[in-house]
C-alpha cells in the first residue's frame, strides 16, 4: 500500500485537518502493516506558470525540454506520485467556505489535459484508475448540517475536480466548529474520531494488502 497525503493547512503538523488526516493514515496503517506514507506538502507549491499554461492550451505537450522545468516539471513529479498511490488522504481547512488556495494549486498541478485527463466527444473523462480518496476537514463553523450551517462549496467541487481525472471513490471526515472553544473542539474531535473508528478502511483493500 502507497498513501499519499496532502497537506494543506499554513498550520502544518499542528492543524485539526492534519490531527484528522493521521487518524485515517493510522487506520490503513493498522489494516496494511508496513504501507508507504509520502506526504506532500501543498504550501509550498509554486503556482503554475506561463509555460503550463501555453502546453495545456497546445495540441501536445513540449518535448524540448520545458516539460521538465518549472511548473510542468513539478505537475509531472506531483502526478507521479499520484499515480503510484493506492490510496489518497487530503489534510485541507475549509477556507472561505470552499478549498484552500494551496490546495487548488495541488489541484492545478494534477488535473493535467492528456495527463490525469481526456478530451473526448463526451466531455473530460478521467485517465487514472479508481482508488479510495479520503478528505480530512477542519471548519471554525458548521457545515452541510441544518438550515444554520454555512454554506458548502468544499466538498462538491472536490468530488468533480477528483472525478474529472477518475477519482470517484472519495470519502469526507470533518471536525466542525474549531472555533467555538475548547469544550467544542473536544467534542467534534471525539466525533470525527468515532466517525473514522466506525469506516470499514480494510473492507475494499485488495488481499495482498490486507493484514494477516
Amino acid at each position: 500500500m502507497n498513501i499519499l497525503r496532502i497537506i494543506c493547512s499554513p498550520r502544518g503538523r499542528a492543524s485539526e485537518s492534519y490531527r484528522l488526516s493521521q487518524a485515517i493514515v493510522d487506520q490503513l496503517t493498522a489494516a496494511a502493516p508496513g504501507a508507504a506514507v509520502i506526504d506532500v506538502d501543498a504550501t509550498a507549491l509554486p503556482l503554475v506558470d506561463s509555460d503550463y499554461a501555453a502546453a495545456l492550451s497546445a495540441r501536445q505537450d513540449p518535448t524540448d525540454g520545458r516539460e521538465n522545468r518549472g511548473a510542468l516539471g513539478r505537475s509531472s513529479e506531483l502526478i507521479q506520485s499520484l499515480q503510484a498511490a493506492t490510496h489518497v488522504v487530503i489534510a485541507t481547512p475549509m477556507h472561505n467556505f470552499t478549498v484552500p488556495a494551496s490546495l487548488k494549486t495541488w489541484i492545478d498541478h494534477v488535473v493535467r489535459v492528456r495527463s490525469t485527463f481526456q478530451i473526448t466527444a463526451r466531455g473530460k473523462e478521467g485517465s487514472l484508475e479508481d482508488r479510495p480518496v479520503y478528505v480530512a476537514i477542519s471548519s471554525g463553523g458548521d457545515f452541510g448540517r441544518d438550515g444554520q450551517s454555512q454554506p458548502d462549496f468544499l466538498t462538491p467541487y472536490l468530488q468533480h475536480v477528483l472525478g474529472t481525472m477518475g477519482l470517484k471513490n472519495v470519502t469526507f471526515f470533518s471536525v466542525q466548529g474549531t472555533a467555538r472553544g475548547a469544550d467544542a473542539l473536544q467534542a467534534a474531535r471525539a466525533q470525527a474520531q468515532s466517525e473514522v473508528v466506525a469506516h470499514p478502511f480494510a473492507a475494499g483493500l485488495h488481499p495482498e494488502f490486507a493484514a494477516a
